[in-house]
């Protein structure tokens, strides 16, 4: 009996998805890394500890904790900022060598990679911005930890549904294949929307567009004091346009959305077009609290107290205001591979080889065939 107990747990202990385990934990980190990072721009505390990689001649890992976490709100910041970002960095290691280890798919070891090379570039780059007290670089560095949350979030997800056993070609969820048809039926109505805007390539729209929006929001955070006020028009109007693109993309991944689809994207997409109806009111503070009342908008109406930035109130919404487009991007992330688009990376990570039906020498069809079946004639249903 003891013996069979022993068994069984050694057996549990086997089963364990090492490789999805550290990649949320890394997804976990970065989120908290993100937020950190947030609020060191708000509050401007970039430049709190002047040296690195040390922290005032300290180790970084070796400062003393009292003068760490009950020093100055911009030390706290800045420095849990750093340690943070080590964290990730060893976490990135540690998830490298357990995916390898555990021979994962193609698509999530070529993702570990690029995780690993991202974390040693926003390294570097928070150490440039330290060293050469240069915004630009700021601006960089601002760019890539996105990207990198997006990467690591993509990596936790396609672990999982490997853990799960779910194939790059697997159905799971869908009763029926995706039809090429040039209208999606929404209830009794039949939409206008092109075939594409069934499979992958919506969700993946939104995710370059949740991107790009965060990419663009970075420039106006770090935007220089001496900056042309015609330049800064096009900046907001760009940001602007960006804000409108994500909320009519997020729209349409609920119109498309069909039944034989998979549930848990109709869920996910769902939650993102309220994260962005959110966004879009923090949107709003966030601009109240950094440059005030409009000119236009002063006549007919005023806040009722001083607009102050850095108030407790106004970092809570304009630091806000980052994290939840953060969110928007690794939700929509989630989002493309629920979506087809996990089955796309695949084919993508083996160049191409699923994508022309060829076989593996068994005599099956290589996974992800089924995403890529020949399409029914024009009308049919």
């Amino acid at each position: 009996m003891a013996s069979a107990t022993i068994g069984t747990s050694s057996t549990a202990r086997s089963t364990v998805n090492w490789p999805c385990v550290v990649a949320w934990m890394l997804v976990a980190t970065t989120a908290l890394l993100l937020s950190f990072g947030a609020l060191v721009t708000t509050y401007d505390a970039a430049m709190a500890v002047p040296d690195w990689p040390g922290t005032f001649g300290h180790n970084m890992f070796l400062y003393p904790l009292v003068e760490w976490f009950w020093g100055p709100w911009d030390l706290f910041l800045e420095h849990g900022h750093r340690l943070l970002g080590a964290t990730a960095g060893l976490l990135s290691l540690v998830l490298a060598a357990v995916t390898f280890r555990r021979g994962a798919s193609p698509a999530v070891r070529w993702l570990v990679v690029a995780a690993v090379v991202l974390v040693v570039v926003q390294g570097a780059l928070g150490g440039l911005r330290v060293i050469l007290d240069d915004k630009t670089v700021a601006k960089v560095h601002a760019c890539t930890g996105p990207l990198f949350f997006a990467v690591a979030t993509a990596i936790a997800v396609l672990a999982g549904r490997q853990g799960r056993g779910e194939s790059s070609g697997s159905t799971t969820e869908r009763s029926e294949p995706v039809l090429h048809d040039p209208f999606v039926a929404v209830g009794s109505l039949s939409l206008p929307l092109p075939s594409w805007a069934v499979g992958a390539s919506l969700p993946t729209a939104l995710a370059v567009a949740a991107y790009l929006q965060l990419v663009a929001g970075a420039q106006l955070r770090h935007a220089d004091a001496t900056l042309a006020p015609s330049t800064f028009r096009w900046m907001v109007a760009i940001h602007l346009a960006g804000a409108a693109a994500v909320t009519v993309l997020s729209a349409l991944t609920v119109i498309a959305w069909q039944p034989h689809e998979s549930r848990a994207a109709r869920r996910w997409s769902l939650t993102i077009l309220a994260m962005v109806m959110g966004q879009l009111l923090l949107g709003g503070g966030a601009w109240l609290f950094t440059w005030g009342v409009p000119s236009w908008l002063q006549e007919a109406w005023a806040p009722a107290e001083a607009v102050l930035a850095r108030s407790p109130r106004g970092a809570a919404v304009i630091t806000g205001h980052v994290i939840l487009g953060m969110m928007i991007l690794g939700a929509a992330v989630v989002l493309a591979l629920e979506w087809g688009g996990a089955e796309r990376l695949e084919r993508i990570a083996r160049f191409g080889r699923q994508g022309r039906g060829r076989s593996d020498g068994t005599g099956k069809p290589l996974s992800g065939a089924v995403a890529l079946q020949t399409r029914p004639e024009r009308g049919a249903r």
